[in-house]
């Protein structure tokens, strides 16, 4: 199952980039995890791997790997979450100040197909109310740094 959700955000495409790539700061707005933390030391890219702990839709540590970093453009990592094979892709697109981010989301679930396409819509939905969290705390300020 694939789907995409956009919002536009009233921050530079290097603001939204920066914090959106800083990985450790997606507990702050995907209301499903509680940390994420990065496995190994270097540049932030392709091939860096994060661990994290989800809380929802039940506890679990999960592993993800970085497979595209393209500065103040794009982003996407590829990763065992939840019950899913998950893709997620970020592109950033300049629209005067401020930044139209849209969000591609690919979940497989090898075997069980009828579970992506029940759970489909209501994943979705949590995905875009994430973004409208992200949307909020970068257009209150958040940066990379911030905890």
């Amino acid at each position: 199952m694939e789907f995409s959700n956009t919002v536009r955000i009233e921050r530079r495409p290097e603001d939204v980039f920066a914090f959106l790539s800083h990985f450790e700061n997606l507990p702050r707005w995907n209301y499903a995890l509680d940390r994420t933390e990065r496995v190994g030391t270097g540049p932030v890219g392709v091939g860096a791997q994060y661990v994290q702990a989800r809380t929802v839709p039940r506890s679990a540590v999960e592993r993800f790997e970085v497979v595209e970093h393209r500065p103040d453009r794009a982003v996407a990592i590829r990763g065992l979450l939840g019950p899913f094979d998950t893709t997620s892709s970020y592109r950033l697109e300049p629209v005067g100040e401020a930044t139209l981010l849209t969000n591609s989301m690919r979940l497989e679930r090898p075997g069980i197909l009828p579970l992506a396409t029940l759970a489909g819509p209501r994943v979705r939905s949590a995905v875009a109310e994430n973004l409208r969290v992200l949307k909020e705390l970068l257009e209150l300020g958040a940066d990379r740094s911030s905890t």
